[in-house]
């Protein structure tokens, strides 16, 4: 459950932003340079950090936006946004072949398990599936926004959203590990 604490500052924003976007964005802010800072002093290494130094730049560049104009039509695609820039964040970690949720994994996994392939392979498969997650989600929020569909509807799609990449996260990396095991015994047995 360790990649739940990169997404606190977004659940603050969900839950401040929701009424009050300019000071959701800014506890988000907060929160995510105390969750930065804090990682730094237990001896993080700057390079696992993607996920929390893009939310700081989001929601610097979101307060700023909103504490300008408070009435922007953005206002009402925060979420959308908020949404989207995660799904930028973890789509460009696959690009550069970073994934970002090897650096969640590398706070839990012995070092060296850091570059074995089923490690590498199962972190690329998790940032994908937040990727793709993301995407859907903004997309669906933006469209939930556009045709004025409710909070109701909003809840679910963020859920749904969520619920789905986390699921995966939790289920998939044993049997992945499970999988190769598999493999790799009947390849020794063959």
């Amino acid at each position: 459950m360790n990649y739940l604490r990169g997404f606190i500052p977004w659940i603050v924003f969900a839950a401040v932003g929701a009424s009050y976007w300019q000071w959701g964005a800014l506890c988000a802010l907060a929160t995510g340079a105390w969750l930065l800072h804090s990682d730094r002093k237990r001896g993080a290494l700057a390079e696992s950090q993607v996920l929390e130094r893009s939310t700081i730049a989001f929601f610097a560049i979101l307060g700023a936006v909103a504490f300008a104009a408070p009435d922007s039509g953005l206002r009402e695609y925060g979420g959308a946004l908020a949404t989207g820039w995660l799904a930028l964040t973890a789509w460009a970690t696959l690009a550069v072949r970073r994934p970002f949720t090897t650096a969640i994994a590398k706070r839990q996994a012995p070092r060296e398990m850091w570059n074995h392939p089923v490690f590498l392979r199962i972190n690329v498969v998790l940032t994908a599936a937040w990727a793709a997650a993301f995407t859907i989600t903004a997309v669906g929020l933006a469209l939930v926004h556009a045709e004025a569909l409710g909070g109701t509807a909003e809840v679910a799609v963020q859920a749904a959203g969520f619920a789905v990449p986390a699921l995966i996260t939790t289920r998939y990396p044993e049997r992945a590990r499970r999988a190769a095991q598999s493999a790799k015994v009947t390849a020794i047995t063959c």
